[in-house]
């Protein structure tokens, strides 16, 4: 008899409605969403100039300017004019076409950075949360150690000794950077550990792993997603401070960083060449900040 009611219990809270009703009520939560986060002035600039950004990379060979690696040494530090709006560097390259250029290795690496450590650092998070106990221990003083270590001192170590490619950038910025993921996933799963519909899929048999898939993760994935817009800024300032010491991707590769390093020696006489990818890494940083932060609002205002 008792444990007729705990099944009976159990089938109470796992109820769901048909895959259509669950479509339209997830679709219905995003238009919820959307509708508190648009509110916000300064999370729907941040949105768009993330969007131009993207869009802008993503076209730029269709786009009509300049070659970024042509090199006219017969217009070498030329200021900016109608032929070459944002001036000229050392080697007479466009400017302009460069720092358009540079955008595409950045946000490739910050895509290629986050859907590697975000998913990682999640789940390791999530599952610590979970079981708890010894296996919680023994997870977060792995992730401890991980974040014991300075990312870009890390990064410039692993860029000097690997050498200076995509995928070293993305190994350097990755090893450290899923740990704040897995600290958030933690004190998310650790908070519905012992609650009642965990208890009730516990009572009709369900796994560990089918626990962590079907309600652990999804509840853990709207702060992920937050995190991977306040997370974008970092790998930005990583990703060019490898550039601007020469630890980044392969001249003439235009990176943003890069950019800014070959103007430094120029800068009292052509300060164009820093000025604009340097305003490139500024505005970038701002705008996923201030994606990132209203739509973490949004998300609160949801809950309360």
């Amino acid at each position: 008899m008792k444990q007729t009611n705990i099944s009976r219990l159990a089938r109470s809270y796992l109820t769901t409605s048909e895959p259509k009703s669950r479509f339209q009520a997830r679709l219905g939560s995003w238009y919820r969403l959307w509708r508190r986060f648009k509110t916000s002035p300064t999370g729907i600039l941040g949105l768009a100039f993330v969007v131009v950004l993207v869009l802008t990379a993503l076209f730029a060979p269709l786009l009509p300017i300049a070659d970024p690696l042509s090199q006219q040494l017969t217009d070498r530090l030329s200021p900016p004019s109608f032929e070459h709006p944002l001036g000229t560097d050392g080697l007479g390259r466009d400017v302009l076409a460069r720092t358009i250029w540079g955008a595409r290795p950045t946000l490739l690496i910050i895509t290629m950075v986050l859907a590697l450590t975000a998913p990682i650092g999640t789940l390791i998070g999530a599952l610590a949360g979970l079981l708890g106990g010894l296996w919680d221990r023994i997870l977060m003083r792995f992730c401890d150690a991980f974040m014991a270590f300075p990312r870009l001192v890390l990064a410039l170590a692993i860029a000097a000794v690997l050498g200076a490619n995509v995928a070293t950038v993305v190994l350097a910025i990755s090893i450290t950077a899923w740990t704040p993921y897995a600290r958030v996933a933690r004190t998310e799963a650790a908070s519905i550990r012992n609650l009642d519909f965990l208890g009730a899929s516990r009572a009709l048999g369900a796994s560990n792993l089918r626990l962590l898939v079907h309600h652990v993760l999804p509840l853990c994935f709207p702060s992920m997603v937050v995190r991977l817009a306040l997370d974008a800024p970092g790998v930005i300032l990583v990703v060019s401070g490898l550039g601007f010491l020469g630890l980044g991707l392969k001249p003439p590769t235009p990176e943003w960083g890069a950019i800014v390093a070959d103007g430094r020696s120029v800068i009292l006489e052509a300060p164009w060449i820093t000025t604009w990818p340097g305003l490139a890494i500024l505005l970038s940083g701002l705008a996923f900040n201030l994606f990132g932060d209203c739509l973490r609002d949004a998300l609160d205002q949801g809950e309360r």
